[in-house]
């Protein structure tokens, strides 16, 4: 039985594999700046995976998703999991973890990851207490550095971080951000790059790609609503999240960065409560953007 709203998500499903049939046929042609399909974050589907998770993953499917970071386990274990995304041809390439969970249950961490076949594993943010502290950063950075070695050495996984917009506080001449990256090493320690919780803060993703390279391994493909202000806040609606080409992120030049700085994976991420629409309109956008 479908879960509701599923129809119509199954319906702009079908209509959006129809684009992706196109777009796989059109990607042999040097034309297009971005020709591979991109990845999923579980996130954006998160009210429906709260309901149905065998349903939600054949909405990803029949969207033409492959390849999926998974936020959550949404109720099932890691084993039950990857049961149900082998039985549709998905792939999981990164696992989203609290940063608890992180440092404190490392090795399930692991565990799960490795059950899921995730090469990376991801976490978003880090405690602090109203505006990130100097004291903040460098806890998480010692967090980063000791954790990530374990991941890497023991398990064979690739820790990333994955930027909220408030660790673009000033510091000295630069931000804490850059402190993050410059202190952690890049045996243990590697990156993914939020574009809209970078853009947000008042920072290019562009040249922070250019600036940071080969340490970036992962990134979400973001747009933020036009005429929206930021903070260092790390928050805002999620409403603010539009469809890729819609808001104010350069999104071309971003794409010419990435590819430059070798980004692994690529994930559409939609925090909206409008993703039925703006996912497939998001994924017509990357297949139209050309080379110039």
């Amino acid at each position: 039985m479908m879960i509701p709203g599923m129809k119509k998500l199954f319906t702009i499903g079908l209509f959006t594999i129809c684009l992706c049939l196109g777009y796989r046929v059109s990607a042999q042609s040097d034309s297009l700046l971005f020709p591979q399909m991109p990845g999923i974050v579980s996130y954006t589907y998160r009210k429906f995976f709260e309901k149905d998770v065998p349903s939600t993953l054949d909405m990803v499917k029949a969207a033409g998703f492959t390849d999926i970071e998974f936020s959550n386990l949404f109720g099932k274990t890691a084993p039950e999991l990857r049961a149900l995304i082998d039985e549709r041809g998905i792939k999981c390439s990164s696992f989203g973890v609290s940063y608890d969970d992180f440092v404190n249950k490392t090795e399930t961490v692991a565990q799960n990851a490795k059950t899921l076949g995730a090469q990376y594993v991801r976490v978003a943010g880090m405690p602090h207490k109203g505006t990130l502290t100097l004291e903040e950063m460098q806890k998480a950075i010692d967090d980063f550095n000791r954790v990530g070695k374990i991941l890497k050495q023991q398990y064979g996984l690739t820790f990333v971080y994955h930027n909220h917009g408030f660790e673009f506080q000033p510091y000295k001449d630069d931000t804490l951000y850059d402190y993050l990256v410059e202190q952690t090493n890049p045996k243990y320690v590697s990156f993914e790059l939020d574009i809209l919780w970078a853009y947000f803060p008042g920072q290019d993703p562009a040249k922070l790609l250019e600036k940071y390279g080969r340490r970036y391994k992962l990134m979400h493909l973001k747009d933020l609503k036009k005429g929206v202000k930021g903070d260092f806040s790390g928050g805002t609606s999620q409403d603010n999240d539009v469809a890729l080409g819609t808001g104010q992120i350069d999104i071309p030049a971003v794409l010419k960065a990435a590819k430059k700085a070798g980004i692994k994976h690529y994930y559409i991420e939609d925090e909206s409560n409008n993703v039925l629409v703006q996912v497939p309109q998001s994924i017509a956008y990357l297949r139209g953007l050309k080379n110039m």
